[in-house]
């Protein structure tokens, strides 16, 4: 259930920057995004995984 976390904490460093832009947005608000988006999948994969114990 790591991988918001790095998504979002871990891997911020790296991505803050303005620079590329990507469909008209900034790097990281592009980042943000798509883990925000991958958030929800992370959590039902955990959840998937847990309720076959």
């Amino acid at each position: 259930m790591g991988v918001p976390y790095v998504l979002y904490l871990g891997a911020l460093p790296l991505v803050n920057r303005v620079e590329p832009v990507v469909l008209g947005l900034p790097f990281l608000f592009v980042w943000l995004l798509g883990a925000t988006l991958l958030t929800p999948l992370a959590v039902w994969l955990t959840w998937r995984g847990d309720h076959r114990r």
